[in-house]
């Protein structure tokens, strides 16, 4: 598999389903915070608020008894660019991410792009294995496609 060079460091090479997953231990005590923020999150549009990450597929994991933090992120983007987007988008939002509840984060990581790449590419664990159903397609073509059928199978229904 061929590297790029990006902005942050290098751009793995396209995969069939582009993204990482971080590992990472959670500052001691911190676990219950980052629940707190999953569960301010419930309430909120995450289709609107995360439509800038062209994210498929997001996963939050607690493990090892509160003391590690998995994310696991499949989005339509290239590294630089989601990462870019993540930093912007949780400076629009108000909001603390939950990388500041990780040991290591630096304290300008929210504003900083080159900083939270850095500890992401740090956290970083390569898969060795990767499987899409839907490879090439993006999450709005997906979307754009099941309106479509939507649409299509209300039209049918109207015709009997």
């Amino acid at each position: 598999m061929q590297t790029v060079e990006g902005k942050y460091g290098p751009i793995k090479a396209k995969t069939p389903a582009n993204g990482f997953t971080i590992i990472a231990n959670i500052k001691p005590g911190h676990a219950d915070l980052i629940r707190k923020q999953q569960a301010e999150l419930a309430g909120l549009d995450l289709d609107e608020i995360l439509k800038p990450l062209k994210l498929h597929y997001l996963r939050w994991v607690i493990f090892d008894n509160d003391t590690r933090f998995m994310y696991i992120g499949i989005f339509d983007t290239d590294f630089d660019k989601y990462t870019e987007d993540a930093v912007m988008l949780f400076g629009s939002l108000g909001r603390v991410s939950i990388f500041t509840h990780l040991e290591g984060f630096p304290e300008d990581g929210m504003t900083n792009v080159s900083a939270f790449a850095k500890f992401v590419r740090e956290h970083q664990c390569d898969s060795f294995f990767e499987y899409a159903r839907y490879p090439d397609v993006t999450s709005e073509e997906i979307l754009k496609a099941l309106k479509l059928k939507n649409s299509f199978s209300a039209m049918l229904d109207q015709m009997q």
